[in-house]
């Protein structure tokens, strides 16, 4: 079955809404930001992937997002992949050295390869009640945790913890905007549902210390 893979570019779609949105110095360098989801079937790291894939394009970017399974099972290990840029994106093989990771399940810790390829000055972002200095000293890179799976039960009643991550994601790094990522929900979402979601982004980002991992503060502690 082949793999889907969603590209979106405000180059090449008319009537594309809004202005490069200004997300510091990752937007001006114009270099590629990629980022690689970790979790399990069932969790929603494929739609992770799209929603801030849509996100980005919310914001004016161009971006790309695919997942790779392993066995097609609830509960299996699934990885998915995002590329965001203010260029056409050429490249469309899986992502070997992210810049950040989005980590679903702190059960895939066990695997010490899961930080693979992570860039110097990257970051884990990992959805788990653990303190994120006593995993950033075993990974030897930049970690916070957050509790996203009970959070989600919380607020949606279910155990999906993605968006919580993305809206957490987005504080950390301030490379998109948390207004892109309701839009790409409202995209997705109606009813109750939506405005679960969006109370459930709002109270994750509030959660996060925003911008500690943005680049001008490459250097800063462990979350």
């Amino acid at each position: 079955m082949p793999i889907p893979i969603i590209v979106l570019t405000r180059l090449i779609v008319t009537g594309m809404k809004g202005a490069v949105f200004p997300c510091g110095n990752w937007s001006e360098s114009g270099d590629m930001l990629e980022c690689r989801i970790h979790g399990r079937g069932g969790q929603g790291s494929v739609a992770a992937a799209y929603l801030l894939a849509e996100a980005a394009f919310e914001a004016g970017f161009t971006c790309q997002a695919f997942p790779a399974f392993g066995a097609e099972r609830r509960g299996a290990p699934v990885t998915a992949f995002v590329r965001i840029d203010n260029a056409p994106i050429h490249l469309h093989s899986q992502i070997h050295s992210p810049d950040f990771l989005i980590v679903q399940d702190d059960t895939l810790l066990q695997d010490a390869g899961i930080i693979s390829g992570l860039k110097s000055g990257g970051g884990m972002l990992v959805n788990s009640p653990r303190p994120g200095d006593e995993i950033a000293e075993e990974f030897g890179c930049r970690v916070f945790t957050m509790h996203a799976t009970k959070l989600a039960v919380d607020i949606i009643g279910k155990p999906i913890p993605n968006t919580a991550l993305l809206a957490g994601f987005l504080a950390l790094t301030l490379h998109l905007p948390q207004s892109a990522l309701a839009a790409a929900l409202r995209g997705r979402f109606t009813g109750a549902t939506l405005e679960k979601n969006l109370k459930l982004i709002e109270q994750a980002a509030n959660l996060v210390p925003e911008g500690v991992w943005a680049d001008d503060n490459k250097e800063a502690a462990h979350a």
